[in-house]
C-alpha cells in the first residue's frame, strides 16, 4: 500500500497546515472551532426562497443497499435516517438516493419513490423529525428533501450481481470498464423512452411531496443516468450532441417537476467536474489509456485535450442555467465511486473494487473545495453545498469552520463521516470535544459492502454493525486490498 501521512497523526492545526504546504494545495485551516454561543460560522441560519435553513451542516444522501425488496424502508433504514435526525444538521440532502422506477435501481434493496412506497418515506422523514425533535429541542430551521435518481449504467434492480444497464450512450472506456457490449443498442435509452423518464420524475417528486418532504433533488453525479447524459456528446438526437441537448434531460425534469409541484423546491447534487475512469487492481491507481479515442470529449467538467485538467466553463454555464430556473439549492460533488473513487471519495483506503490513491487524499479533499468555492464565487445567489470532507477526520470542523467563514461555501456536507459519528455536527456547535474512536478514517468499508451484495454501514466503528455477521467476510476483503 502507498503510504500517505496518517491525518490521526498530525496533532495541531498547524501540523495540517504543514501537511498542505508540502503538498502545495491550499485550504484555511482555523486554529479553534468554536460553539453556536461563541459565535460559530457554521451556526448562522440562512434564508433559502421563503425557508430558513437553521446552519450550515447538511447531510448527503447515503443509501445503505439495505431497503426491502419492494423499496419501502427496513429497520437498517429506518435507524439510520434516525441517526441523521439526531446529528443536529439542519439541511438533510435528499437523506437516500429513492429510484424513480424499479428498473432504475443500483440494487435490488434500494429504496423507491413509487405511490407504494409513500407510506414508507412517511414513516422514514417521521422517524428523523422525531429524532431531531428528541434531540435539538424543536424542529426550527430543519429542511428535508428525498433524492430521485436512475441508476443508468449502474443498474442492478434484481440481482446484486448481475448489470442491467440502461445508457445514455456506448462510452469507448466505460462499456470496457463494465462489461457492456459496445454493439448493443438495446441498452441506450431512444429519445421517446427518455420523454417517458420525464413522467418518472414528476410522479416521483409527487409521492415526496405528499410524503412532507421540504425539497426534491434531482440527482445529476457520480456517473448515474442525468450525470451521463451531461458528457453525451457523441449522443445524436434531442438528448445529446451539443450543451444544449446534453442538458435537456436535466432541466426537462426539473421543468416537468416545478410544473406538477409547484410548491416543492428543487435542487441538484451535481458532479462538478470529472476524470479518466482508473483500473481496478492492488497496484496505485492508473487512469484507463485514452489516445486512441483522443480527444476525450466524453466526460463533463474536464479539458478534452487533457482530461486530467478541470475545466469549469459548462458546469458555470449550467449552474447559471440552474439558477435561472429558480434552483436555489444546489449540492457539488465530482467523478464516480465506480470508476475514479478517489477523485469523489478521498480515502487512504481503497474499497475492494478500487486501487491504490495515487494521490495524497488531501489533495482530493482540496481539489473538490477549491472547485466548489470557485461556483459560490459565480452565483453568490444560490445556496450551496460542498463535499469532500469526511478525510479531514479530527480537523473537519477547523476547515469546515473556515470555509464558511471565508464564504467559500454555504454549508458543508457530511457523507460517511455521519455513518460512524452522526453527532460530529451537534457537538461542535455545542463545544464538545470529538470522541477520536467514532472519528471515520476512511476505511471504506461501507463502499466495501455494497459492492460485495452485503448492506452498508460503519463495521469498523460502529458497534451495531459490528456485531453483524458481514463483519468477518469484509475484514477477509480488507486483508486481499
Amino acid at each position: 500500500m502507498t503510504t500517505y501521512g496518517k491525518i490521526a497523526q498530525l496533532r495541531t492545526p498547524q501540523e495540517l497546515r504543514d501537511r498542505l504546504a508540502e503538498l502545495g494545495v491550499t485550504l484555511p485551516v482555523d486554529e479553534e472551532v468554536l460553539s453556536a454561543e461563541a459565535g460559530s460560522p457554521l451556526a448562522a441560519p440562512a434564508s433559502v426562497g421563503e425557508r430558513v435553513i437553521g446552519n450550515r451542516w447538511c447531510i448527503h444522501p447515503m443509501e445503505g443497499w439495505d431497503a426491502n425488496r419492494d423499496g419501502t424502508p427496513s429497520e437498517l433504514t429506518l435507524r439510520r435516517w434516525e441517526r441523521f435526525g439526531r446529528s443536529g444538521a439542519k439541511l438533510i440532502w435528499g437523506g437516500e438516493a429513492a429510484a424513480v422506477r424499479p428498473d432504475g435501481r443500483a440494487n435490488p434493496h434500494q429504496t423507491m419513490a413509487l405511490a407504494s412506497c409513500e407510506a414508507g418515506l412517511v414513516q422514514l422523514r417521521e422517524t428523523l423529525v422525531a429524532a431531531h425533535r428528541e434531540a435539538s429541542g424543536d424542529t426550527d430551521g430543519l429542511l428535508i428533501g428525498l433524492q430521485l435518481t436512475h441508476s443508468g449504467r449502474f443498474c442492478r434492480p434484481d440481482r446484486k450481481d448481475r448489470l442491467e444497464p440502461r445508457i445514455a450512450y456506448h462510452h469507448p472506456l466505460l462499456d470496457e470498464r463494465f462489461g457492456i457490449d459496445p454493439e448493443d443498442p438495446s441498452v441506450v435509452w431512444s429519445d421517446d423512452e427518455l420523454d417517458g423518464l420525464v413522467g418518472d420524475y414528476v410522479r416521483a417528486a409527487q409521492v415526496a411531496e405528499r410524503a412532507g418532504f421540504d425539497f426534491v433533488d434531482v440527482k445529476a453525479c457520480h456517473g448515474y443516468l442525468l450525470h451521463e447524459f451531461l458528457s453525451a456528446r457523441r449522443r445524436p438526437g434531442r438528448y445529446g450532441g451539443d450543451f444544449e441537448g446534453r442538458t435537456r434531460l436535466l432541466l426537462s425534469a426539473i421543468d416537468a417537476v416545478r410544473d406538477a409541484c409547484p410548491g416543492l423546491q428543487v435542487g441538484v447534487r451535481l458532479s462538478l467536474f470529472d476524470t479518466l475512469p482508473y483500473a481496478t487492481g492492488t497496484g496505485i491507481g492508473q487512469p484507463m489509456p485514452y489516445d486512441h479515442i483522443a480527444p476525450y470529449d466524453v466526460a463533463f467538467g474536464c479539458d478534452p485535450a487533457d482530461p486530467v485538467r478541470i475545466d469549469l466553463s459548462e458546469p458555470l454555464r449550467l449552474v447559471a442555467e440552474l439558477r435561472r430556473r429558480d434552483v436555489q439549492l444546489l449540492n457539488l460533488t465530482c467523478g464516480s465511486p465506480y470508476y475514479n473513487p478517489h477523485i469523489q471519495r478521498p480515502a487512504i483506503f481503497p474499497p475492494s473494487d478500487g486501487y491504490q490513491p495515487p494521490e495524497d487524499p488531501l489533495v482530493g479533499v482540496a481539489r473538490q473545495i477549491n472547485a466548489a468555492a470557485r461556483v459560490r464565487a459565480a452565483e453568490p445567489e444560490m445556496f450551496i453545498v460542498g463535499s469532500g470532507y469526511t478525510y479531514l477526520q479530527d480537523y473537519l470542523p477547523h476547515v469546515a469552520q473556515a470555509v464558511v467563514r471565508a464564504e467559500m461555501i454555504d454549508a458543508v456536507g457530511l457523507g460517511r463521516m455521519v455513518l460512524s459519528y452522526p453527532e460530529l455536527p451537534s457537538d461542535t456547535l455545542a463545544g464538545r470535544t470529538m470522541p477520536r474512536k467514532l472519528v471515520c478514517r476512511t476505511f471504506s468499508d461501507c463502499t466495501t459492502a455494497p459492492r460485495n451484495g452485503m448492506v452498508s454501514g460503519c463495521y469498523p466503528l460502529d458497534a451495531f454493525y459490528k456485531q453483524r455477521p458481514e463483519r468477518a467476510e469484509l475484514q477477509g476483503l480488507s486483508r486481499r486490498r
